[in-house]
Formats: structure tokens, C-alpha cells, sequence
């Protein structure tokens, strides 16, 4: 069942080639031999196949199978599910000891959109600690390694979701992202990941890391599948009651689309990228070659520039920790976690937070504080924000002239295990082509692009607000002729 797709496995069990039972205990079995050697799951759920099971009677019982699916495109289909978006009833950690035991009491907005299209959430993914880093080696519970190297880092800080399409543990999974944590890992991994525009899916019950900067997205094996799963999962949702404002509503959303006609693509290139230093060699020689497929399928190519696109690392890295900051603040052991007793409350929020709480998140937290402390906030915050939307405008300017934007999704091929372990500045450099997405909010996605020496690398599109469908067409072409 390798190589499988939303479409074509739903048109083998429309046909009785297969069930999601079947489908169900494919992934799980290939879990149980792979995972203790990938650790891409925390855990699998024991509900998985009760849940296949109900999905082929739904099936068995319809006599329109075509207008089901219509209805629930995702039947039968299974989901792993990043560990910081809840699930009713499953433990949702973080991949943090704070959170070891916390049991969600309500359901993302995600997944109340996947569930409504007839998903099974078939487990939760291992992750860098509450989203922080970019390797998946923050976990407090173990590291996730890499399916095509075992000796190599899956990424971060959605690994294990990357880990889990690419080992063939799940049909199609969930990450968020925040700086390139869909992207990166997927480029690494061999796989596919959409990071959409910023609010065109709901943060409702994801764990907040940067509460601007954060988007849920899907990692899949092909970008008709991250298509698919992107319309289910866009737009507001209402739980209950109580109405969703952390995402667009659909005319929202519409409206920050421009009537530029782009029905002819232009591709733009920046000229001044590869001059920032410290790209692989074979990174830039299989970005020119894709280029040159591009020109040869009868793309125009466009020089475009973006001055400030060297900025967007340390603004990112100012903009970041402050919201962690903030965001941070609530897991005290008394609102929420675990806790740790002292001999009095400030020795109880010292040991709950210094002894549960992992090296990178206690550093990121200390980094946030500094620069929104009294004396530091203009000199670094604001001015990194004024930076953000200088950055804003540049791009604005950029998709005047061109319809999609093209990099490399990382630096470099996935690295070794523990190689950047001591030295944070060189972990943080790997996220230097994918941060601006999420600092002016568009849309980008990552496409495996060929090989460095047997390890995957991902080109990234970038398009303007609300035009993920550019990133659908050119990438289902990219994929036709890489």
C-alpha cells in the first residue's frame, strides 16, 4: 500500500479492494515494527480500529457511496495528530513532562472538521517540547529519527507527524507551524507539508507557541492530498456555543485574496538569497536544477528582490520568544500540569518550571522576558516588529511582479543526531528560509525536489495571502516533472 493517496485508497474501498479496517491495521502494524527504532508516535490509540470498523459499515450502508463521500471525503482515512492538538479524552502533552498526564476535555477545530469528514485519528506524534526547535531532539520523551537515515534528525518540531507519512505509519498527519515546523521536517523526511495563510485554519486547541506566527497544517505524500485535507481543515468553526474566532471565516478569507489575474504563473526567484552563506552546495545545485525544469516546462522566471529578507532570522527570533513568553506563563503547575512542591508558592513555581520544563523552552522563555523586560522592549521588540512590516511590505511588492516565490526549503540535508545539540545559534540558522512565511502570514508549502547524497531535500513556493490554490497547481506540476 505504499505510495497510496486519499483518492485512490478511497476508490479501493468504494470498489471492496480494500476496507479501512484493512487500511487501519496496515499503518498500525507497520507502527509496532518501525516505531520503536523511529519513535515517530508517543502512542497509538486503542480506538483506532473500533473506529475503521464503523467507518466500513457507514460504507457498507450507503447506497449513493460517490455522494458519501462527498459529504465525508476522509472515510475511513487515517490521521496522526501532532501532540499539541487535542483530542477529547487522549492525553495531549507537548511532548513535555509538565503536560505528561494532561487529558484534553474538548476537541481541536481541526479535529472536529477531520472527524465530520470521517478521519481516524490513528495516534499522537512525537515533537520538539511545546513546538520548540527544530530537530524533534527536544522531546522530553525520546528522539525522533529520521526513516531514510536512522542516524539523522526527522526535524522540528513536527517530526514526528513528518516521521510517521514517511515510515508509512499514516496515511496523512497533522504538525503546526511556526517558523518552518511543517516544512522543515517535511523536506527532511521526503514528504510533503503545507504551512497555509496565517488564520485560514483555527488554532482553537492547538498549545500556543507563537500565538502570530502559529498555523495547523497538513504532511502528506503528495500535494493533491495536502489540498484535499486543507479544504476540509480551513475556515471558522463553531464548538458548542461559543463561536471560533481564532480563524477566518470563508468570506474572510476570500477577501485577502487580490483580482490580479494569475492565471498564467510567474516564478520568482531572489537573486541576493545564496548570498546569506552557509548553504549546502548540492542544496543550491538541485534548487537551479528545478529552475531549469520550470523554464523548460515554459515558465517565465523572474528576478524578484526582498532587501530585508536577511533580517527575517533575528526578527523572528525576537518576535518568537516574546510570545512564548506570554504564552508560556500559564503552565505553573497551578492552572495547568503537573506540579513540583517547595516549601513555599515561589519554590513551587521554580521546581515545577525548572525541573519539567526542558533546557530549550526554559531558554526561550528567559529570551522572551529580556526583550519585552522595561528598558529592552522598544530597542527589541518594537523595533523587530517595525522590521516585520517593512518585511510585510516587501512581499506585498514582490507578488505584484510574480504569482509564486521559490527557495529551498532548508540550508542543508537532514543532520546528524546530536550535531547541533551545543550550539543553538547553528539549530536556529536552519530555519532561515522558512520563517518569513510565517512573519507576513502567507502561504507556503515544501515539495520533495531530489536527493543529497541519498537524503531527501524540499523546494518551497511561497504565494501571496490566501492563495494556497497557486501552491496546488504549480507543485502538482513540479511533481509531474522533477
Amino acid at each position: 500500500m505504499q505510495n497510496l493517496t486519499i483518492e485512490k485508497a478511497q476508490e479501493m474501498m468504494n470498489s471492496g479492494e480494500l476496507t479501512s479496517e484493512k487500511l487501519v491495521n496496515y499503518y498500525i502494524e507497520n507502527i509496532k515494527s518501525k516505531n520503536k527504532d523511529i519513535y515517530a508516535y508517543l502512542e497509538v490509540f486503542d480506538d483506532a480500529l473500533d473506529m475503521a470498523k464503523l467507518a466500513d459499515k457507514e460504507r457498507a450502508s450507503s447506497n449513493d457511496k460517490v455522494a458519501l463521500l462527498k459529504q465525508k471525503p476522509l472515510l475511513g482515512i487515517p490521521c496522526a495528530v501532532k501532540d499539541n492538538i487535542v483530542i477529547a479524552g487522549k492525553i495531549a502533552s507537548a511532548s513535555s513532562k509538565i503536560l505528561e498526564k494532561y487529558v484534553a476535555p474538548h476537541n481541536a477545530a481541526v479535529i472536529i472538521k477531520l472527524r465530520d469528514a470521517g478521519a481516524i485519528f490513528i495516534g499522537r506524534t512525537n515533537m520538539d517540547e511545546f513546538a520548540m526547535g527544530g530537530s524533534t531532539e527536544n522531546s522530553a520523551f525520546g528522539v525522533t529519527k529520521n526513516p531514510i537515515d536512522l542516524t539523522r534528525v526527522a526535524g522540528g518540531s513536527s517530526g514526528g507527524s513528518a516521521a510517521a507519512v514517511a515510515m508509512d505509519g499514516a496515511l496523512i498527519a497533522l504538525g503546526s507551524d511556526t517558523g518552518g515546523s511543517i516544512r522543515q521536517p517535511a523536506s527532511y523526511c521526503g514528504v510533503v507539508g503545507l504551512k497555509p495563510t496565517y488564520g485560514s485554519v483555527s488554532r482553537h486547541g492547538l498549545m500556543a507557541m507563537g500565538s502570530s506566527l502559529d498555523v495547523i497544517g497538513p504532511i502528506t505524500n503528495s500535494v493533491r492530498d495536502a489540498e484535499i485535507v486543507f479544504n476540509i481543515i480551513k475556515g471558522d468553526e463553531k464548538t458548542g456555543s461559543v463561536h471560533d474566532s481564532n480563524a477566518l471565516t470563508n468570506s474572510e478569507y476570500e477577501k485577502l485574496k487580490n483580482d490580479k489575474d494569475r492565471s498564467k504563473i510567474k516564478i520568482g526567484v531572489i537573486p541576493e538569497l545564496f548570498n546569506i552563506g552557509g548553504i549546502d552546495e548540492e542544496v543550491i545545485k538541485n534548487f537551479n536544477s528545478s529552475i531549469e525544469k520550470f523554464k523548460n516546462a515554459g515558465y517565465e522566471i523572474v528576478d524578484v528582490s526582498l532587501p530585508l529578507l536577511k533580517y527575517s532570522l533575528a526578527v523572528y527570533y525576537v518576535v518568537m520568544p516574546a510570545e512564548v513568553s506570554s504564552n508560556m506563563g500559564r503552565f505553573d503547575g497551578v492552572k495547568f500540569g503537573s506540579k513540583i512542591e517547595g516549601a513555599s508558592l515561589l519554590e513551587d513555581y521554580l521546581k515545577t518550571r525548572g525541573e519539567l520544563l526542558g533546557k530549550e523552552v526554559r531558554r526561550r522563555i528567559m529570551l522572551g522576558t529580556y526583550v519585552l523586560s522595561s528598558g529592552y522592549h522598544d530597542a527589541y521588540y518594537n523595533k523587530a516588529n517595525s522590521v516585520r512590516d517593512l518585511l510585510r511590505a516587501d512581499f506585498k511588492k514582490a507578488f505584484e511582479k510574480v504569482d509564486v516565490i521559490l527557495t529551498p526549503t532548508v540550508p542543508s540535508p537532514a543532520f546528524k543526531i546530536g550535531q547541533n545539540s551545543d550550539d543553538p545559534i547553528k539549530m536556529y540558522l536552519e530555519d532561515i528560509f522558512t520563517v518569513t512565511a510565517n512573519l507576513v502570514g502567507v502561504p507556503a508549502i515544501s515539495i520533495p525536489s531530489g536527493k543529497a547524497d541519498g537524503l531527501p531535500l524540499g523546494l518551497q513556493f511561497m504565494a501571496p495571502h490566501a492563495r494556497e490554490d497557486i501552491l496546488f497547481t504549480l507543485g502538482k506540476k513540479f511533481e509531474e516533472i522533477r
